[in-house]
């Protein structure tokens, strides 16, 4: 049994502190302080700070993990392993220096593709097929440490960002146990990423949601499965935020017969609402307008009239 000082911040991180538990001696669990969020800017902690707290772990929150004041802390553990997935901080060498054997990370894709704060998003913006995780040996730089395991699966067709992490949140967990049994058996073998071969998954911002009708269909498509459930692909109607959550390509081969990108080809009961593109059709499944429940996109269009012809933008 390793004796492990956890780092984590958001949800992904939750599946892989819930397997270490048992398997392992949790000492502390490290996460970012709380912020304020909403109308009322209340404090909120971290998705990791509350399960942690529910299973009476010791939580930590420094603002500078890499303060000498931090680094003295956290050599008082004595840790084995530190057991890094997303922390949201790069860490110095000083402190990557600290644990007996490892710092490990868990990262959301197959690296060296899609480094950085997104992978999981981008990797279905991109269309990617399979998708996977990856536990590295830190170093200082993002992403970047030696490779000690990877698993994959695959994405499958209609798959959104928010399933795609549950599914690696599990599989992540998995690999870690994988990972730390290879290090207490003295069994580790790394291999370094090819940097020729990687691929930057940039933080996600509210305007990357924003839809342009002159896009291919399927292009649209994996940018709604993308950005679920955060930002949310979106377009304006009428100058009110339309999100789009749920989308089918239709006729992704035939380009458009009609002249306007953005214009309803056809409203279907059991369907939606089909829209020209740049090339192909896209139908749309689901939406929500802002302030408003999400709602059928052949309701929407009931409710605004919407008929063949128009431009919905």
């Amino acid at each position: 049994m390793m004796k492990i000082v956890f780092f984590g911040s958001s949800d992904f991180s939750i599946e892989s502190l819930k397997t270490l538990i048992g398997k392992h001696q949790i000492l502390a669990v490290f996460t970012q302080p709380d912020k304020k969020k909403g109308r009322h800017l209340l404090s909120s902690a971290t998705p990791v700070k509350s399960y942690a707290l529910k299973n009476k772990l010791k939580v930590f929150q420094p603002r500078d993990i890499c303060s000498v004041e931090t680094n003295a802390f956290l050599k008082s553990f004595d840790a084995d392993l530190f057991v890094v997935v997303s922390f949201g901080t790069i860490f110095s060498k000083e402190v990557l220096d600290i644990p007996k054997f490892y710092c490990i990370n868990l990262h959301a894709s197959i690296l060296p593709r899609w480094r950085g704060a997104s992978p999981i998003n981008q990797a279905i913006i991109h269309g990617d097929k399979i998708s996977g995780v990856t536990v590295i040996k830190m170093n200082e730089f993002m992403d970047r440490g030696s490779i000690m395991l990877t698993k994959s699966i695959n994405i499958e067709e209609n798959e959104h960002a928010l399933s795609l992490e549950l599914k690696l949140g599990a599989l992540g967990g998995n690999a870690l146990v994988e990972a730390i049994d290879l290090i207490e058996r003295n069994k580790v073998k790394l291999v370094c990423q090819n940097d020729d071969l990687a691929l930057i998954a940039h933080k996600l911002k509210k305007q990357d949601g924003l839809i342009n009708w002159q896009d291919k269909a399927l292009k649209i498509h994996n940018q709604v499965r993308g950005f679920i459930p955060w930002p949310c692909a979106y377009i304006y109607y009428q100058n009110k935020l339309l999100k789009i959550l749920k989308t089918r390509v239709v006729g992704h081969n035939i380009e458009n017969q009609v002249k306007n990108v953005g214009e309803i080809i056809c409203i279907e009961k059991d369907n939606g609402i089909i829209v020209s593109t740049g090339f192909g059709q896209l139908l749309l499944e689901r939406v929500q307008l802002a302030g408003k429940r999400v709602i059928s996109a052949y309701d929407f269009a009931m409710g605004q009239r919407l008929v063949k012809g128009d431009i919905i933008m």
